[in-house]
């Protein structure tokens, strides 16, 4: 079994190599954006006529929030218009489609966590080019797993965690927002999920194809996030919470977004680790 794997130069594309099984009947194929553009259609055409893959995780993604405000173009190519595309030719070439997303297609206005079926109202370019992305795969594809994501974090790429380590050699002190809510993800475990979902899949008779929800359990804000990190890397420094109206950005954030994992968990029957058990498991 081949299962290609788009973005592979990004924190969730270097989780996947560093988390897949050595020792496994399945091909994987990695390809960063210079070896596969998902926004060419000819290129996807071209590599999917020449490896034939099975299943296609689409790790590819404009992830930079703010500056999708001044680059919507970009966003909306890069979000919206490569998972049309790899969802066409998917379809064509009888290939699964596991497409990653995020939290950032809900408004934050509930104080419950979001299940697959609320409404989507993003607040900004990006969650709404992911959004067009979601809403693209499902009109072009029948064989399809949409994965949404939050707060994703690794030791690879750019993310908060790296942020805050790297802040805390830079200043003396420290503010973090406390009113945004939401679960934190480590990349590794989301990679372990990945797998485990293709494992299963090949093998179901009945495919429960559509939209789920994965993170890891519990919630917090960027603060106790901020706070749980330095104590695990036993970095003393101050920190202070602030409010999302001192701390302005070009995009709005979501202010509650933790989401439901009851569907992806009976679905494929899985454990899914706390946030705080999870970030023990990250080593630098």
């Amino acid at each position: 079994m081949v299962v290609l794997v788009t973005g592979a130069g990004g924190q969730l594309g270097q989780s996947l190599q560093h988390s897949v099984p050595k020792n496994t009947s399945i091909k994987w194929i990695f390809c960063d954006s210079t070896q596969l553009d998902i926004t060419s259609l000819a290129s996807i055409t071209a590599l999917f006529s020449k490896v034939r893959p099975h299943y296609c995780i689409n790790a590819a993604a404009y992830t930079a929030v703010d500056k999708a405000e001044s680059e919507p173009e970009k966003a909306y190519l890069i979000n919206a218009t490569g998972p049309e595309y790899l969802a066409n030719v998917c379809s064509e070439f009888g290939t699964t489609l596991v497409h990653i997303s995020t939290d950032f297609v809900f408004d934050g206005t509930q104080n419950t966590p979001y299940t697959e079926t609320d409404t989507t109202a993003p607040l900004g370019v990006y969650g709404a080019s992911k959004l067009a992305g979601e809403q693209a795969i499902q009109n072009y594809s029948s064989a399809y797993y949409i994965i949404r994501t939050s707060w994703v974090y690794s030791p690879f790429g750019n993310n908060f965690m790296k942020t805050m380590l790297r802040l805390a050699h830079e200043r003396d002190r420290l503010s973090v927002v406390n009113d945004q809510i939401g679960s934190p993800t480590n990349a590794l475990d989301l990679s372990v999920l990945l797998v485990d979902l293709i494992q299963k899949d090949c093998v179901m008779d009945v495919h429960p194809y559509g939209i789920y929800h994965y993170s890891n359990e519990g919630q917090c804000s960027w603060y106790e996030f901020a706070k749980a990190i330095f104590r695990k890397n036993s970095i003393a420094i101050p920190v202070q919470p602030i409010s999302t109206d001192q701390f302005p950005t070009p995009a709005r954030r979501p202010a509650y977004s933790v989401l439901s994992k009851g569907k992806i968990k009976q679905a494929f029957n899985i454990q899914i680790s706390d946030w705080k058990t999870a970030l023990l498991k990250i080593t630098e």
